[in-house]
């Protein structure tokens, strides 16, 4: 890549001291001080082609390539039509390659070669810009791809965490129903057998009423003879009541028959 040009005095211009000074530092390699001395040209009269240009050149050796840049477009609209525009137009492409605009290289590089076609170092910045042009555009391309690539992975990343949680929710689901299931079991057997336990309490009162009629059922052999006399007495009143019941009829049948 060529070095950019300072211009001296071809634009024209009226020859300010300011000017002159800052090419003579400019020529020695004293950028800054070349830069100060083109700063206050402009200050003076800011659409000089010849501070702005220059100063444009000091601040590219200084490798401040955006106010190089700033400087050249104060100049945008008169350098291209002056006597030194093929300069202009080189310069401008060299500030372009410096910030890697290289669309705006090749453009301007290839304009200059319009002006003067002869001019084999604007030619060779030209094949260098279209081919640094060539190769980000191919960059940006496999950026994009590799972009559109993640962004497709990322999406089907989140399609399978989404089908993942789904299942994950349906086994939590289903681990739910199964542990509800399983309670509603535990509920049901704790039931069955607090109501056999129940039914257990209620039939122990009855065995156990039951208990002392068996156990008053097993009597003494005394009680059971008093029993026996007891119930022999009994029958014997029975009996002689039902003698004297005879006789008093056998005694009233033989007084009929006396009279």
């Amino acid at each position: 890549m060529i070095a950019i040009l300072i211009s001296v005095s071809a634009w024209g211009q009226v020859d300010k001291k300011e000017v002159r000074r800052g090419n003579r530092e400019f020529r020695k390699g004293e950028y800054e001080a070349a830069f100060q001395d083109y700063l206050r040209a402009v200050e003076k009269d800011t659409s000089s082609i010849a501070a702005n240009y220059n100063m444009a050149s000091a601040l590219y050796r200084m490798e401040q390539y955006d106010q190089a840049q700033q400087a050249l477009d104060r100049i945008k609209e008169t350098a291209p039509t002056s006597a030194s525009a093929a300069d202009y137009l080189y310069n401008l492409g060299d500030v372009a390659l410096q910030r890697k605009d290289y669309q705006a290289a090749v453009k301007a590089f290839g304009e200059a070669l319009i002006l003067r076609p002869d001019d084999l170092e604007a030619k060779e910045n030209y094949i260098y810009a279209r081919k640094m042009l060539q190769n980000q555009q191919q960059n940006d391309q496999n950026q994009n791809q590799d972009q559109n690539q993640d962004d497709q992975n990322q999406d089907q990343n989140q399609d399978q965490n989404q089908d993942d949680q789904n299942k994950d929710n349906q086994d939590q689901n289903h681990d739910n129903d199964q542990d509800q299931q399983n309670d509603q079991n535990k509920d049901n057997q704790q039931d069955d057998q607090d109501q056999n336990q129940d039914q257990q309490q209620n039939d122990k009162p009855q065995n156990q009423q039951n208990q002392p009629q068996q156990q008053e059922a097993q009597i003494t052999p005394q009680a059971a003879q008093q029993m026996l006399q007891a119930i022999q007495a009994k029958e014997k009143e029975t009996q002689d009541k039902v003698n004297q019941k005879k006789a008093a009829a056998l005694k009233s049948r033989q007084k009929d028959k006396n009279w």
